[in-house]
């Protein structure tokens, strides 16, 4: 064997291959299996989803790929979206990993129209994250992670596993792996009685000069800062 290919065999044998140890990065972080579960996100393109064009937080945001995982951007800043599936749904339960850091503001919307009127699942990276509201929806039942401070990774991944079942919903959420909350909505809140719609990713607005983003401050992003999801998984119940 060449001494080049010797070394490139020892290289891989101790690990070193960057396909692997990309892989290996992007392992989901749940200990619990995923049977049955399969991807809202290829690895490689935003194939299936799309920004909202109606949404009040604005429409044009940026949605990249890099190393395995969507990369939410205000562009330009200060202006944000809503980054929604192509598809509906209805009863499911929903896996993904963000790495979500203070001094931004996320969510994780499901049964959402197109224009964000939805459910949502708070990403803050502070004590509200992991808190369900109701977004342009008047909610029944609100839900407040009190255990988030036991289980979250500062700087690091954090898993988060949704279940939604039921026309009025009843809505489980897990954060690496610990039950936060489970509340039974005593009916359907949604506008006309809709029981189902898109799952989406909040990149929320920011601008200091519109009536909304006064309300929120300049400084709830920093220039030049994202959000990033990975392992977004779904199964359909």
């Amino acid at each position: 064997m060449r001494p080049s290919l010797l070394v490139l065999a020892l290289l891989l044998a101790a690990g070193f291959s960057p396909a692997l140890r990309a892989a290996e990065s992007a392992a989901p972080l749940t200990r619990m299996p995923l049977t049955g579960f399969t991807a809202l996100f290829n690895g490689r393109d935003t194939t299936g989803w799309h920004f909202s064009r109606t949404v009040h937080h604005g429409s044009v945001g940026k949605a990249t790929v890099e190393e395995s995982a969507i990369v939410l951007r205000q562009e330009p800043f200060g202006q944000g979206g809503l980054f929604l599936t192509d598809k509906r749904y209805r009863d499911f339960e929903l896996y993904l990993e963000t790495d979500i850091n203070p001094g931004y503001n996320s969510g994780i919307f499901f049964r959402s129209t197109e224009a964000g009127s939805a459910y949502q699942i708070e990403l803050t990276g502070a004590a509200s994250t992991g808190n369900l509201l109701g977004e342009n929806l008047a909610l029944s039942q609100t839900a407040q992670a009190t255990k988030l401070t036991e289980v979250w990774k500062t700087g690091a991944w954090n898993s988060f596993r949704l279940r939604v079942t039921g026309d009025a919903p009843k809505i489980t959420l897990w954060i690496n792996d610990v039950q936060m909350w489970e509340v039974q909505q005593p009916k359907n809140d949604k506008i006309a009685g809709e029981v189902d719609g898109f799952i989406g990713l909040q990149l929320h607005w920011t601008a200091p000069t519109s009536a909304a983003g006064s309300s929120m401050g300049p400084t709830t992003w920093k220039p030049g800062g994202s959000l990033r999801f990975r392992n977004l998984l779904i199964k359909e119940l």
